[in-house]
């Protein structure tokens, strides 16, 4: 199976370009400091007050993907209904090339080169990539979002590279989130493991203002493990809000189904 394929299906996402504003950095927002001293619970405060009211998200964008064996430029056009399902086609040259139905419960994806298609749960399919996915992960991920509930847990914060980040460390994996100190934008999220020697990066370099939402212009995703690095990175042509949309998917004939053998990693 390629896995770049289904990669790029489930790792990447969102932006806007056109029809939006770009903030104005100079004047900070009002802040919620305690005794004068920004701490890492008014710091999510800040972050969380930014986030996004619409409905569905309509995105085009460009992908290029590399990793130790492949390099690929594709188009990719993603659908959102928010809290509900996300749709992503790839395409190639104008030709669909693959496309995924993500909903809370279910994934589903076909790819065109091999002829195959999966459905299943996040369950089984977090244990064969070997990385823990669920629906709202992808979501925020897309979002510009932390993709765990940073409400949740004892953070520690430092100022680094004129960034405010939060660390914590549970069951040996370290997670940090940077946060840009003029608007509390997400700049970047880590997840490492380093006894299983693997880590998780996600950066968005920019982000822009539109009428319902702040999302970001790009975003660059890296995965290390032992098998090698691979990096995903994402620039966004356009966006439009709160269309009706259509989340059609039905495999093409003739597509083999794949069964993930979690026995068997190299399938």
């Amino acid at each position: 199976m390629k896995y770049w394929y289904y990669l790029i299906l489930i790792f990447f996402m969102v932006s806007c370009k056109s029809k939006a504003i770009v903030i104005d950095t100079k004047k900070p927002p009002n802040v919620e400091r305690e005794d004068s001293v920004l701490t890492s619970k008014k710091i999510i405060q800040n972050h969380n007050s930014t986030k996004n009211s619409f409905s569905s998200l309509y995105i085009r964008s460009n992908v290029k993907y590399k990793d130790e064996n492949n390099s690929q430029n594709v188009s990719a056009e993603i659908k959102i209904k928010k809290d509900e399902k996300i749709l992503i086609i790839i395409r190639f040259l104008g030709i669909t090339m693959a496309k995924a139905l993500i909903t809370p419960t279910e994934v589903k994806y076909y790819e065109k080169i091999n002829g195959t298609y999966f459905e299943g749960n996040f369950q089984s399919l977090s244990q064969w990539l070997g990385t823990d996915l669920d629906f709202n992960k992808i979501q925020n991920m897309l979002l510009g979002q932390p993709i765990i509930n940073v409400t949740i847990g004892n953070y520690s914060f430092t100022t680094v590279e004129e960034l405010y980040k939060l660390n914590a460390i549970e069951d040996k994996i370290n997670t940090s989130f940077y946060f840009e100190k003029e608007h509390f934008f997400l700049k970047k999220q880590e997840f490492s493991e380093p006894e299983k020697a693997r880590s998780f990066e996600i950066s968005y370099p920019s982000f822009q203002k539109a009428a319902f939402a702040v999302l970001p212009t790009s975003l660059l995703i890296k995965a290390v493990q032992a098998k090698g690095t691979t990096t995903i990175a994402v620039d966004y042509n356009s966006v439009t809000f709160n269309e009706d949309l259509p989340f059609s998917y039905s495999v093409p004939d003739g597509y083999d189904r794949i069964f993930i053998n979690l026995n068997d990693q190299n399938k």
